[in-house]
């Protein structure tokens, strides 16, 4: 049974951003099978809104019976678009290029210095890396206009400039260019 407690202590790190839940910080905790060890059971925690953005089907299931969760509204309408646009959870941030790679969506390179959104997989009880897309392919991709939160909120070590520069990009008026 997944469940929201408060973290114990300043140890466990959420399992979609990577940063610290802080002691008496809400957090979440999916249940699953450990794919380890048979016949065993591990908890992924999670902050709130990183498991409405990443894991929303075990977040909705244990809302339901957590009455006291703040921003309860806000966390249900993230893993409701989770689940209505199944590639919206592989969103794991923006980064600038910094090699070789090529666009999942075009096949096209992407340009060494330009925006690309990383994205993961869960397999395992874990996210793996899965490769990057194009700014201007994240409307095809994911097949939603409703990109911007997610990737800011995955994009945390950003500077104001370059998150500025993020929401110009990701505005569904934005030019073809990639």
């Amino acid at each position: 049974m997944h469940l929201f407690e408060p973290a114990a202590s300043g140890r466990s790190k959420c399992r979609g951003c990577g940063r610290t839940l802080q002691k008496g910080e809400l957090r979440f905790g999916e249940r699953m099978a450990n794919p380890f060890a048979e016949g065993t059971e591990l908890t992924l925690w999670f902050h709130p809104m990183c498991a409405a953005y990443k894991r929303p089907e075990s977040l909705l299931e244990a809302i339901e019976q957590a009455p006291a969760v703040s921003d309860r509204g806000a966390l249900e309408r993230a893993a409701h678009a989770s689940l209505a646009q199944h590639r919206l959870p592989r969103i794991d941030g923006a980064e600038r290029a910094r090699g070789n790679a090529n666009c999942r969506h075009c096949r096209e390179a992407i340009a060494r210095g330009g925006w690309r959104i990383r994205l993961t997989f869960f397999e395992e009880g874990r996210f793996n890396p899965s490769g990057f897309i194009h700014i201007a392919c994240g409307r095809a991709y994911f097949e939603s206009d409703d990109v911007l939160d997610r990737v800011l909120h995955f994009s945390r070590d950003l500077t104001d400039a370059e998150r500025g520069e993020l929401r110009g990009a990701l505005t569904p008026a934005r030019s073809g260019s990639r």
